[in-house]
């Protein structure tokens, strides 16, 4: 896999494994975050850290499973000490995330935190103002020639030291339950015609 081999920018030199992400490349749904932090880069997959429990707490809780839905993060390697993604480290590891959508071809993309907000809102032609003001709201774009309605949430992480903000994720987790079973409801109703 090329994200193996990958030195577009200087996050190889540190990490362990590249995590490029897993789940249903079939999935109606990717969640995205910003990039894998100490467990991630150990195990080379995404979202496996205490970060990573809470979110596949609150995916179960609403009737995801990590194996029917798909999970990445914008940067597919560990930056040192878990500092956040430089914006030279996002730009050259983009295109891996683009490839990705353009394979998958989800219907619904959940941003999980600040870093993977900015780099949807701006393939989007959308204006983040702060994860506050986003968190929680569904916006119907296009992106990469395809429909798509993108759904912001605080990163898991987030939650971690602010429990407070884990009713946020839950709630932008819920939206997307319910986004989900309306579009499959569509597609059924359509089948039947």
């Amino acid at each position: 896999m090329e994200i193996n081999n990958c030195k577009k920018c200087d996050l190889w030199k540190t990490r362990k494994n590249p995590v490029p992400g897993e789940g249903d490349v079939n999935a109606l749904t990717v969640f995205i975050g910003e990039a894998p932090g100490y467990w991630e880069d150990l195990m080379g997959r995404p979202f496996v850290g205490a970060a990573g429990k809470l979110l596949e707490e609150i995916l179960e809780e609403n009737g995801f499973s990590r194996k029917r839905v798909y999970i990445t993060n914008v940067v597919k390697c560990r930056p040192p000490r878990n500092r956040e993604p430089k914006p030279d480290e996002i730009e050259a590891c983009s295109p891996y995330l683009d490839q990705q959508l353009n394979i998958i071809k989800p219907k619904i993309i959940v941003t999980l935190g600040r870093h993977s907000t900015i780099y949807l809102f701006s393939k989007a032609g959308l204006i983040f103002k702060s994860m506050r003001a986003n968190q929680g709201k569904i916006y119907r774009v296009k992106l990469l020639g395809s429909p798509i309605y993108l759904i912001v949430s605080y990163h898991p992480a987030a939650a971690l030291y602010n429990p407070k903000l884990r009713k946020y994720i839950e709630d932008s987790i819920r939206l997307t339950r319910d986004v989900e079973r309306k579009l499959k409801n569509e597609v059924f109703n359509s089948e039947k015609h």
